[in-house]
């Protein structure tokens, strides 16, 4: 990191600067550069604004910072706790210790801002019954909880509403019994009216045979779940159910236990529909009173609270400082923490890690809106990869993306399953959403043209062969149906062709075509004689060839990598999650590689048992040796003769016109008296 001292124009302070990440930042080292944050030019910071949930960072400094309350923490606020600090604290190098315990002697006495921290303070250690002459961030929230405390019991004692609970101390318990089997209950209940409405429907209503056969041959004792479905007793059209005969196994102890909470239910054997609705309405009375009084309770408390809160407010505020602003000040003017590189001081935008195909992802962001954020994470230059992960107990949810800056992309594709740690270590099931697909690294965009062109040409030969193989199976079924009459109809079609004179050979437009094919062989030929003379011509143009073609093939890809993976940066990612980013956060190939770590094994000497055969070395060299003499002939063939294919000119047929027909008939005449005579003369 190299550090610059320069003296901005038209600012009287020196600051100091760095280069972090291919971008030149503004450094704050010390209590000073604090004191003087609002002489910074604002064009000069890293952020202008971030949000002030959703983050790795206490949400109540941010809180406490974001003097609006918008939500969102701009870069006046920053400077007015930095104003408000150097009105409180005798030494501003107090802040770079990062501690949340501050001693009487460091706050100032003779300000107004510093007295209220001290009148504060004192309060606080005096309810606490605490003689010392520090305050820490315990020391307040311990005195917050013990006031809510003092406020509830102030609350109920001054409650004087006259309500009895219909079972006294036992009440909750009687709610939690009802509440256990009500459902079954009235499901009972329903089943017996319906009884009663049709007898016939009886056994149509009680548990049926085959589904306990399905499981009699099981253990039963492993069957409490599928048993509890059963119905909770034999419907009757009495509709009086039992409390301690006839019960579904699974139930008998909720209904015991319901029996021993209500004291209506003791010493009786069973319960009508009425009297269970009069038990069920008592219940629910009591839950919304107690529902009602505890809300009334936390709305009263929460007002004094937060009344009181104000108060000691001051002293909060300054603990709470003393130990965040400077981290925040590192995610918020110089990103000191991302370019760190140490996992004791990740920044604030850092989730947690993605393990997915063997490797690591350090680099990965909450999404708080994910069609914001996948419209312009293109602009990012970086390959990402859009996960949706729910916690391991099935509760908490979010979205991640995790940017792949090193390596391959292997395997990876949407629906991949991977598992994702937050910053508080606790694990998530992933589920690749989307990937962003741009260059990782130069030696990736090397062999990016050739695995883009082996998929399509998988793609087009598995689609090939089925359809040809959907196309052979359709044909060989048609053909069986229709054998018969197909053959009738070649038959006919046959004789038919038979008599219908054939068309005329056009020769001269089959010549046109056979010229046209040799002069294209002719020009190949011309080229690779070429280029048989240029390879054979030094015994190193060979290399220059191959080096030529692969230069075509993945140069274009090389070049559009090496210009993207110099612009790549974070900004466009924070952007879209909230952040106002002033300054580039580029992730350059060398920081890229501490984001994204590879899976590495050691050399296994041990013989593996199941591996395929290789190739003997010996055997591969046989075969290199036989591919390039036969190369070299072939040039050395292309060399000494042109492979050009020169048509033979076509000779039309020539008639002669005859002047007289007479003269024709006579030859005619003539050669058939030939013919004759040969026939008729004896052999010897």
């Amino acid at each position: 990191m190299a550090k610059i001292d320069k003296l901005l124009p038209n600012q009287g302070y020196n600051w100091k600067f760095s280069t972090v990440g291919g971008v030149t930042r503004v450094n704050i080292e010390t209590g000073e550069d604090i004191a003087r944050l609002d002489e910074l030019d604002q064009k000069l910071w890293t952020v202008l604004s971030c949000p002030v949930k959703g983050l790795e960072f206490d949400e109540r400094t941010l809180s406490l910072m974001d003097l609006d309350g918008d939500n969102k923490l701009r870069v006046h606020e920053v400077v007015a706790a930095s104003q408000w600090l150097k009105q409180v604290l005798r030494d501003m190098d107090l802040l770079l210790d990062g501690t949340d315990t501050v001693s009487f002697s460091d706050v100032k006495d003779d300000t107004d801002e510093g007295r209220q921290v001290l009148d504060a303070a004192r309060l606080i250690l005096g309810k606490l019954g605490l003689d010392k002459t520090t305050i820490s961030l315990q020391d307040v929230q311990d005195y917050m909880a013990v006031y809510e405390e003092k406020c509830k019991a102030e609350y109920q004692a001054a409650d004087a509403e006259p309500y009895e609970p219909p079972y006294g101390e036992g009440s909750d318990a009687a709610v939690e019994a009802v509440n256990a089997v009500r459902q079954k209950i009235a499901d009972w209940f329903m089943r017996c009216r319906l009884v009663q409405f049709d007898e016939d429907a009886a056994g149509v209503l009680d548990v049926q045979v085959d589904r306990l056969a399905a499981i009699s041959g099981e253990d039963l004792a492993a069957n409490v779940a599928e048993i509890g479905t059963y119905p909770l007793a034999r419907p009757n059209k009495e509709a009086q159910l039992s409390l301690t005969h006839g019960l579904n196994p699974a139930w008998q102890a909720p209904m015991a236990a319901l029996v021993a909470a209500v004291p209506e239910l003791q010493d009786r054997e069973t319960v009508g529909e009425e009297e269970w609705n009069a038990i069920v309405a008592k219940v629910d009375a009591y839950i919304g009173w107690k529902a009602a009084g505890e809300t009334a309770m936390s709305e009263a408390v929460a007002a004094q609270l937060a009344e009181h809160a104000a108060a000691i407010a001051p002293v909060e505020r300054l603990v709470r400082y003393c130990r965040d602003y400077m981290t925040l000040l590192h995610n918020y003017v110089v990103f000191k923490d991302f370019y760190k590189r140490d996992d004791s001081s990740l920044a604030v935008f850092q989730a947690g890690k993605l393990f997915i195909d063997q490797r690591q992802c350090d680099l990965c962001v909450k999404v708080s809106d994910m069609g914001k954020s996948t419209a312009s994470a293109g602009k990012s230059g970086m390959y990402l990869i859009y996960c949706h992960c729910v916690a391991k107990n099935g509760g908490a949810q979010m979205d991640i993306v995790a940017a792949l800056t090193d390596g391959e992309i292997g395997g990876l594709h949407e629906g991949k399953n991977a598992i994702f740690y937050d910053r508080a270590g606790n694990d998530y099931d992933a589920t690749v959403t989307k990937i962003v697909d741009n260059p990782i690294s130069v030696r990736q965009a090397f062999w990016s043209p050739y695995r883009k062109f082996g998929n399509w040409v998988t793609e087009k030969i598995t689609k090939s062969a089925s359809e040809k193989e959907s196309k052979q199976f359709d044909e060989m079924t048609s053909k069986a149906d229709t054998a018969t009459t197909n053959l009738t109809t070649k038959t006919e079609e046959g004789a038919a062709a038979e008599k219908k004179p054939a068309a005329p050979f056009d020769i001269a437009k089959f010549a046109g075509i056979f010229a046209a094919i040799g002069l294209a062989f002719g020009a190949i030929g011309a080229a690779l004689g070429m280029l048989g003379s240029f390879v054979v011509a030094k015994w190193y143009n060979v290399i220059l060839l191959v080096g030529a073609v692969i230069i075509l093939i993945s140069g274009p890809s090389m070049l559009l990598a090496w210009l993207k993976l110099r612009k790549r940066n974070l900004g466009p990612v924070l952007n879209a999650n909230g952040w106002a980013i002033n300054s580039d956060v580029k992730v350059n190939t060398t920081f890229g590689k501490t984001l994204t770590s590879m899976a590495k094994y050691p050399k296994v000497v041990a013989a593996d048992p199941f591996a395929d055969k290789k190739t003997p070395l010996w055997r591969k060299i046989l075969y290199w040796v036989i591919a390039l003499a036969i190369v070299f002939v072939l040039v050395f063939k292309l060399t000494q003769h042109r492979w050009v294919w020169e048509p033979k000119p076509v000779v039309e047929p020539v008639v002669e016109a005859v002047a007289e027909p007479a003269v024709i008939d006579s030859v005619v005449a003539d050669t058939a008296t030939v013919e004759v005579v040969a026939e008729e003369t004896p052999a010897e």
